[in-house]
């Protein structure tokens, strides 16, 4: 898949990293200018349904589990292959200071006459609901707009919102 970008967070050192490898899949689902979003309240901020591939998985299998648990997405399905977001960030689990994730982003749809926009009840893990996530479907200029302003106000901002954001200007350079 496609390397769309690769970054190093400024505080690490990779020659002294210990260093934990995660893939991770994302998904896209666009319903015209309007796109299938978590809200994490804890951050404010705005990214794209997806996470860990399981062990033994494949991305897309791991890609549908995730929007599904995430979303309560129904009749999801993966379309194409978008492109592969690289870093290397803090992390301090599995015995590693460092991880590097490779996400593979990838055209999703779902079947939007079922549910509210396609969407059921979301499953979400404990983590997640302490931290406030919920799908959103929202207007992807908004999610934009409202990513960079967190961006540059709050100073706690979570680390994936760089990513998101990049990846959210991605999506209207290239699909809308």
């Amino acid at each position: 898949m496609r390397l769309l970008k690769s970054t190093q967070a400024a505080n690490i050192d990779l020659k002294q990293a210990r260093i934990f490898y995660r893939q991770a899949a994302r998904a896209i689902v666009l319903s015209g200018e309007d796109i299938l979003l978590l809200y994490t309240q804890k951050y404010r901020d705005y990214g794209l349904p997806g996470g860990g591939v399981d062990k033994g998985e494949s991305i897309e299998v791991g890609l549908i589990r995730e929007l599904q648990e995430e979303t309560g997405a129904i009749a999801a399905h993966v379309l194409a292959p978008f492109g592969r977001y690289e870093e290397y960030r803090p992390w301090f689990r599995e015995g590693a200071n460092v991880v590097h994730m490779d996400s593979y982003c990838y055209l999703c749809e779902i079947d939007m006459s079922l549910g509210y926009r396609g969407l059921g009840e979301p499953r979400l893990e404990a983590h997640e609901v302490k931290n406030g996530m919920r799908p959103e479907w929202i207007n992807i200029h908004q999610a934009i707009a409202h990513n960079e302003e967190i961006q540059h106000t709050f100073p706690n901002k979570g680390q994936s919102i760089d990513r998101e954001t990049f990846l959210l200007k991605q999506i209207v350079a290239e699909l809308l």
